[in-house]
């Protein structure tokens, strides 16, 4: 008896129940179900299901042979079209009110359309046997040819391949080639495409020594597309949206009110270690976070709830940290202790200049280019006591622990 069990059905080896899951998913693809829900059903990921299509290489080398899939002529009905398109109630309507005499731009107003949409919408999908406009017809050719991938028009059509490679030779811009295309075959759309399908063909395609000519041929010499957002409408790394610093309260930035927290990670040697560092703006006091297992974002969150959670909730108003990926779970930081977590701007180690100065003192005890992750909590502990007690002149020769204890009797 087999140990492989896919679907209700075991198999002798894992490459047969292999085999029939990878089936199974052509089948579903086949019969319109979309790639996401089809790798759902067969139990694997939308990844695993995109190697199976495309063929990619997959870690370990090994090379799997594109599967061979047919799309059905009518889309899965219960995939949701966006409400820009017409629906198939729309287009009976559409058909009885023709039938009916109905002008265009009445239809139109009926349906809350444009007349052009309508005209469009009438001169495509009328059948030229019968020259009456059928709706159910009409809603199947509409769904046939939204029906995914298709192949690009540039690919297809080779004499539009070879127009646009010539005109790239002639050092013509895509823009150029595509108003060009329309000069010179007025009446053929098949030669007509926007500029955008001639860029996306040329990144695409631009591959080994075609994407040396392709460098070439453009101006810019680029074979990657440039973002176009501006600078200032920065996208947030993590999952959860960053807070700047330029929206911390104005209490932290002149220090009058302690609570206020910098943070950031000493790294060891080939950035395998880590230790973190917390220091309070007023008072310079340190915690040294102990992180022996890692410094991913799991491990310093829960470091620094764990150390910070031992403080008043008086002195926990806020923690600025830069927009490492260690602190991806700040989310939870701030719920857990209650505080508000900011982030610098990139390149900007100034506005933590607190802790960047505290780093750099710290680095007595731990040199550049040593393996962190042998020190124990103790001795971190002590570390931070010894730089507590100094005398710090801009706490008038007075040491943070001395400033820090007396702010929590307060307290």
């Amino acid at each position: 008896m087999g140990k492989w069990v896919f679907d209700g059905v075991e198999y002798a080896t894992r490459n047969e129940m292999c085999k029939a899951r990878r089936d199974r998913y052509v089948e579903l693809i086949a019969g319109g179900m979309n790639y996401t829900q089809a790798a759902r059903a067969v139990g694997v990921s939308k990844r695993t299901g995109k190697v199976w299509r495309n063929g990619r290489t997959r870690a370990g080398r090994r090379a799997l042979p594109s599967v061979v899939i047919r799309y059905a002529p009518v889309m899965d009905e219960s995939k949701t079209i966006s409400p820009r398109f017409l629906s198939l109630t729309d287009r009976i309507g559409i058909a009885d009110w023709v039938r009916l005499g109905w002008s265009i731009r009445g239809i139109a107003r009926r349906l809350g359309r444009s007349a052009s949409t309508i005209s469009r919408e009438i001169t495509r999908n009328t059948n030229p046997d019968t020259g009456w406009y059928e709706p159910y017809r009409a809603h199947r050719l509409s769904r046939k040819r939204l029906a995914r991938p298709k192949r690009a028009k540039v690919i297809v059509d080779h004499s539009l391949f070879v127009y646009i490679r010539e005109g790239l030779g002639r050092h013509w811009s895509p823009e150029q080639i595509a108003r060009r295309l329309r000069f010179d075959f007025p009446d053929n759309g098949d030669m007509h495409v926007c500029t955008e399908t001639i860029y996306q063909a040329i990144y695409v395609q631009a591959k080994g020594e075609l994407k040396k000519d392709v460098a070439k041929a453009l101006r810019s010499g680029r074979t990657k597309r440039r973002s176009h957002a501006k600078g200032s409408e920065r996208v947030s790394r993590f999952r959860e949206p960053m807070v700047m610093i330029s929206e911390r309260p104005a209490e932290a930035e002149d220090r009058a009110v302690p609570g206020h927290w910098e943070g950031d990670l000493i790294m060891g040697a080939n950035n395998r270690s880590a230790i973190g560092t917390l220091v309070e703006r007023s008072t310079r006091f340190l915690i040294l976070l102990h992180l022996p297992d890692g410094h991913d974002a799991e491990h310093v969150q829960r470091a620094i709830i764990d150390r910070m959670g031992e403080l008043p909730a008086v002195l926990r108003r806020s923690l600025t940290w830069d927009q490492g990926s260690e602190l991806a779970l700040h989310k939870r930081i701030s719920t857990s202790l209650d505080m508000d977590v900011f982030f610098c701007d990139p390149h900007s180690p100034w506005q933590r200049g607190t802790n960047e100065n505290t780093n750099g003192l710290l680095r007595q005890y731990f040199p550049k280019g040593i393996d962190l992750g042998g020190y124990s909590r103790a001795y971190l502990d002590m570390i931070a006591a010894k730089m507590n007690n100094r005398p710090r002149k801009t706490l008038d020769a007075r040491s943070p622990i001395e400033v820090m204890l007396d702010l929590i009797e307060a307290a």
